[in-house]
Parts: C-alpha cells; structure tokens; sequence
C-alpha cells in the first residue's frame, strides 16, 4: 500500500513538472505576442487548437462518453476561476518583467495550502503554516510597499492582478481535487478549454473590432481589448504551438490534482520560477530587481519547506 501510494505521489509530481515547463513555455510565447495581438484573440486560438488535442486524449482515455458529468455548473466554477487566473495573469504579464509576474503568481501554491484545509480536509501543521506566512513575506516585498506610487513603473492594481491570479488559480485546482474523483484528466481538460473558447468569444462580440482600446494608453488595457488581427509568417506556427501547449497543460495539471494531494504536488510548481527568470533574461533581456530577487528566495524556500515537511508527515508540530 505504501508503495502504490509513493509510485501514485510520484507520478502525480511528474504530471505537474511537465506541466509547469509548458506553462513556462506558454507565459514566454504569448508576452512575444502581447504586443501585436490581443489576449482574446491568442486565447481563443491556444483553446481552439487544444481543445482538439484534448478530444484526441479523451478518446485515448475511454471515448467521448466521459466527457457526461453530474457535477456541470461545479466543472462550470472550475473553468470561469482558470479563466480569471489566466486573464489577469497576462494582462499583467503585457507591462511587467516575466520573472516579476511569475514570482508573484508562485504564492498560488501557498494558497492551495492554505485552502486544502478548510476545502479537502487536509492536515497543515504549525510549521507549515509559518513557512507560509515567511512566503507571503515575500510577496509583500514584491508589491514595495515603502514606495510611493510616482515611483512605481505600474499601478499597485496591475501588481496585484498576478496575485489575484494566484487565489483564482488556487481554488480552481482544490476543485480539481474534489472533482477529479469521478472525471477523467482529459475530461476535465476539455471543459476548460470549452470555457477559454465561450469566454474569448464573448471579448470578441463586445471589443473584437478594437473600438474600447481606441485612445488607451495603458498596455495591459491595450492588450486586453485591441483588435483582432490575422496571424502573420512565423506567428502562426506560434499559435498552433500554444495550442499543442495548452492541450498537456491541461491534461498534466488536471491530472496531477487528480491523483496525487495537493499540498504533495503543489511546491513542484515552484520549478516555473527559475524558469521564468531564464526566459525573462534570454527571450527578452530582463533580469529581477532585488525585492523580486528576495520574493522568490522567501517564497521558493516556504514552498521547499511545506514540501519537505508533507514528505516527513511529522505527526506533531508540522
């Protein structure tokens, strides 16, 4: 028993690395976009190329009868929260560093600590409690609250919005755990990107023709709402990339969640900040000021501790 619970621990990990490299990926190739295309427009595209990657594995997995559930409006909740985490995420994202947005979203794993309690029940001792506090620490350096607002090169609201990614993003893989019990991985993968797919058409009906973005000076504005235009050379090679990204994005994630605790695979996700870092420094010369340098040792260091404390499964004070 102990042994088909490490091999299932393990594999759950596995899922949630790939996924992350992926996602770091995914983040680096729509920040190349951001300044050309709007975000519905690449939305719509990842999620209309992943969704057929994702029917292709639900097939694998048992045929489109999987995809029936009793559970809708919750598979419903799901979607709308990824949705928001993804909408906020990159809308940050336009205007901020990739290695500043990734190391504020990466609290989100501190938050499916946090939420594994009161939601799935799970045991999070004193320790790990604190080890989560020191990450929001972290956090709180990352947003410069000494500064006054002249100084900052963005809003404090734009700053936040990776950390309202994070929450979104947080409650939605708790009820990833709660619903994987009885939905496969590419099932719920799909119901995503159906979700990505509704709500990018939505944008397009209301603001696809770019008549909201006419006079903003805002990127993250003029990313959200400008026009939509046909991908040019090369970019289409990038959309249909995204699209294949999307498609084990889904499918690692959901199932990571889905077969292994959160609070085990969670701190796993941690390995998408040096890579954010990496493509920051390469793709598009950016290195971390050093409150981002000393948010993501806070933050990196309470996610390896509430991991490794998980891993002990200490009976008494973690």
């Amino acid at each position: 028993m102990e042994t088909t619970r490490q091999n299932i621990a393990g594999l759950g990990i596995l899922f949630i690395l790939i996924g992350v490299v992926c996602i770091s990926v995914n983040d680096m190739l729509i920040k190349e976009l951001s300044g050309d295309y709007p975000l519905h427009q690449i939305v719509f595209a990842r999620a209309g190329i992943g969704i057929l990657f994702s029917l292709i594995i639900v097939q694998y997995e048992g045929g489109f009868g999987i995809l029936r559930t009793s559970t809708p409006w919750q598979h419903a909740l799901r979607g709308i929260l990824i949705v928001i985490a993804n909408m906020t995420f990159f809308v940050g994202l336009a205007v901020l560093p990739l290695a500043d947005v990734t190391a504020l979203f990466f609290v989100a794993p501190l938050f499916i600590t946090l939420l594994s309690i009161p939601i799935l029940g799970e045991r999070v001792g004193l320790l790990r409690i604190t080890a989560v506090a020191v990450g929001f620490v972290g956090v709180v350096v990352m947003q410069r609250p000494w500064a006054d607002a002249d100084s900052l090169e963005v809003s404090r609201f734009v700053l936040a919005l990776p950390v309202l990614a994070a929450l979104t993003y947080a409650l939605n893989q708790i009820l990833t755990r709660k619903l994987g019990v009885a939905s496969k991985a590419s099932a719920m993968a799909v119901y995503i990107q159906g979700m990505f797919i509704l709500v990018s058409l939505a944008f397009f009906v209301v603001a696809g023709d770019g008549r909201f973005a006419e006079g903003a000076t805002n990127g993250s504005v003029i990313f959200l709402l400008r026009a939509w235009v046909w991908p040019q050379g090369a970019d289409l090679w990038v959309f249909l990339g995204l699209g294949l990204n999307s498609a084990i994005v889904g499918y690692c994630l959901s199932q990571a969640y889905r077969i292994a605790d959160a609070a085990t695979v969670a701190p796993f996700e941690y390995v998408g900040l040096p890579l954010a870092v990496f493509w920051g420094w390469v793709v598009f010369g950016e290195l971390p000021d050093w409150e981002v340098w000393v948010g993501i040792v806070l933050i990196l260091g309470a996610g390896l501790f509430v991991f490794l404390r998980e891993r002990q499964k200490a009976p008494v004070g973690g």
